[in-house]
């Protein structure tokens, strides 16, 4: 491995909970983000937006578990990991557009973050994308026929 293959991360914030047992799949629990001091002039502006997106790294991911291939939905057919949000990806990277409930200085509330007590937030971004004199939204997409299946089990 050469030194242009290191990638070095700082965490920015940590996500907590009222309750370490919450189920954080749950879309209408609210959990803070805690920033860094040294952060809190890079949030001024943020509570402007309705979402976000959340990236963070999920660090209770166990390395033994991972795998390239991960069953479908349903049907059990297996699919690729990088065609899944399951937890077992080469980088635990987590990501999730949550909504902005509220700020006070170094501190978000947010609707939505499915990471657990304690994850590493890795950065904020503010949602929708927008250039070129527009917002960037998609709204016409396609999904697999077992997501679909999932979805409506």
């Amino acid at each position: 491995m050469s030194s242009s293959d290191i990638i070095e991360i700082r965490p920015v914030a940590v996500v907590k909970r009222e309750s370490a047992n919450e189920n954080e799949r749950d879309p209408t629990i609210v959990s803070k983000i805690v920033f860094s001091e040294e952060m809190t002039d890079g949030l001024t502006g943020i509570e402007d937006f309705s979402h976000i997106h959340v990236i963070f790294w999920m660090h209770q991911v166990n390395d033994s578990d991972k795998t390239l291939i991960h069953p479908g939905g349903p049907s059990d057919e297996p699919v690729g990991i990088f065609a899944t949000r399951a937890p077992i990806h080469p980088n635990p990277i987590g990501q999730t557009v949550v909504e902005v409930v509220k700020r006070d200085k170094n501190t978000l509330w947010v609707r939505g973050l499915d990471a657990i007590d304690d994850t590493p937030v890795l950065d904020i971004k503010p949602y929708p994308d927008w250039g070129d004199g527009r917002f960037k939204i998609v709204q016409d997409f396609r999904v697999p026929n077992w997501l679909r299946e999932l979805i409506e089990e």
